[in-house]
């Protein structure tokens, strides 16, 4: 299974980023099969498209919610890391309680440094 889960639509609250506010958060590792989706249809084109990420952002954004990972924008970026065997992407992801929106931070180890989630 390449996703967690093959949703459809947004369980959370709009919670109105703009591009702007979105590219004020730095990227970050996540695993695939940790991301649920909230578009369940995806235009081919799209994804075989050389230039499918010359507009807009080049990071997927993801929104947690409820302790889940929603994969808000990207899904043809996704796809096209696990077809390239690929477990992991980089994405912007969002810490959201339907109130506050705020950057989700890296985890953190006990030495410090940064967990990266393993492929």
């Amino acid at each position: 299974m390449i996703f967690k889960q093959v949703g459809d639509g947004r369980p959370y609250p709009d919670h109105d980023r703009t591009a702007r506010e979105w590219a004020e958060i730095p990227p970050r590792p996540v695993r695939l099969d940790q991301l649920i989706t909230t578009k369940n249809v995806l235009d081919l084109q799209m994804v075989l498209a050389e230039d499918s990420t010359f507009y807009g952002d080049l990071f997927p954004h993801v929104v947690r919610w409820h302790g889940d990972l929603y994969l808000e924008d990207g899904l043809h970026r996704a796809l096209r890391a696990a077809l390239h065997q690929r477990s992991v992407i980089h994405a912007r992801v969002l810490e959201y309680d339907g109130q506050v929106a705020r950057p989700d931070p890296l985890p953190r180890s006990e030495g410090g440094r940064h967990k990266r989630p393993r492929s």
